[in-house]
């Protein structure tokens, strides 16, 4: 079965080119020319990759990104006339798996397809081959490996943040006391006063780029504790 790739540009032009070549490789093509009908498009049929156009009406691919990463994890390219470097690291941190400029050369394009749809297969192979894990919005933990992936990308935690994040992932919503958490990951008798778990906690919040994805997945219940939310 081909594969099925969304193309989200308010250029016609530009999404015809695409899709032109796309289909010689085989794919096949949903287009959508706001930011608004490309999220409907993925809520309707199983996409396996989009190209999105950044500045786009109703949604800009910012957003639609955003939404997208809330339900699915396939590969998604940017396309934008803007060139700089910031621009294309703001992208990539917003989600995207890679970033091209227009104007592009559609060969290279198609190029980068391959290559996403490649990475994206391998993924989705070892994860298939690596239980038990725990998911939760984008979020993949594999505690036989202890490796945590974030959107398809891994997540580099020391060991004491990967206990921790694996200790309030197995109970999603309970809420652990510092001293609970300092006495389950560092095997240690918890003392008062001490701001270990926080920092750790901090630290965590941080590689899982909360603020980025505005998703707080480590809550914090004053006076209490922390629990965690997919």
């Amino acid at each position: 079965m081909s594969m099925t790739i969304l193309i989200a540009d308010d250029e016609t032009e530009i999404a015809d080119l695409i899709e032109l070549h796309l289909e010689k490789e085989g794919y096949r093509c949903l287009k959508a020319a706001d930011g608004q009908d490309a999220i409907a498009v993925c809520d309707a049929h199983v996409i396996d990759l989009a190209i999105l156009d950044i500045m786009m009406p109703k949604h800009d691919g910012y957003e639609v990104t955003r939404q997208i990463r809330e339900k699915h994890q396939f590969p998604i390219i940017f396309l934008s006339a803007k060139t700089s470097d910031l621009d294309k690291i703001a992208g990539l941190v917003r989600g995207a798996d890679d970033y091209v400029t227009k104007p592009f050369n559609p060969m290279e394009l198609v190029a980068r397809v391959n290559a996403q749809l490649r990475r994206s297969k391998q993924f989705n192979q070892s994860t298939q081959t690596a239980r038990p894990v725990l998911e939760a919005g984008g979020l993949f933990i594999y505690p036989e490996e202890r490796t945590v992936f974030l959107y398809g990308q891994p997540i580099e935690l020391t060991p004491k943040e990967f206990d921790i994040l694996h200790l309030l992932a197995r109970h999603p919503k309970k809420v652990f006391s510092s001293e609970h958490i300092f006495e389950q990951v560092w095997r240690e008798t918890y003392y008062e006063g001490s701001n270990t778990v926080m920092v750790h906690i901090r630290s965590l919040r941080k590689k899982l780029e909360e603020d980025v994805h505005k998703t707080k997945r480590i809550k914090t219940v004053w006076g209490v504790g922390y629990s965690f939310h997919g």
